[in-house]
């Protein structure tokens, strides 16, 4: 709606013209680019797996779920993590599953 130029009413004011709603760079926190993930698959399987992350997958292969999710937990810091990075080791389970065969 164009303001008007009363000084009351739900258009009152100036008359502006409307800027148009471009993104923000914070609403694009978090969002993974194409070099990222590139980047970090590079890193991955050049430098492999940290120590917990091995003994999680051993605990995941041993249906030890809920020691797994509490140790990563543990070291990621909030549950939300905690259930991205098992889903991520998961996924790498599944994946060597499927290359063995």
């Amino acid at each position: 709606m164009a303001r008007t130029n009363l000084r009351y009413g739900i258009n009152h004011g100036h008359p502006t013209t409307p800027i148009p709603k471009t993104q923000r760079p914070s609403q694009r926190k978090g969002y993974l680019s194409t070099k990222t993930k590139f980047v970090r698959n590079v890193v991955r399987e050049v430098v492999g797996f940290s120590a917990y992350e091995r003994r999680v997958m051993e605990l995941l292969r041993n249906s030890k779920d809920k020691k797994a999710r509490k140790l990563t937990k543990k070291r990621l810091g909030t549950l939300l993590r905690s259930k991205r990075k098992l889903e991520e080791l998961q996924s790498v389970i599944q994946e060597s599953r499927r290359a063995a065969h």
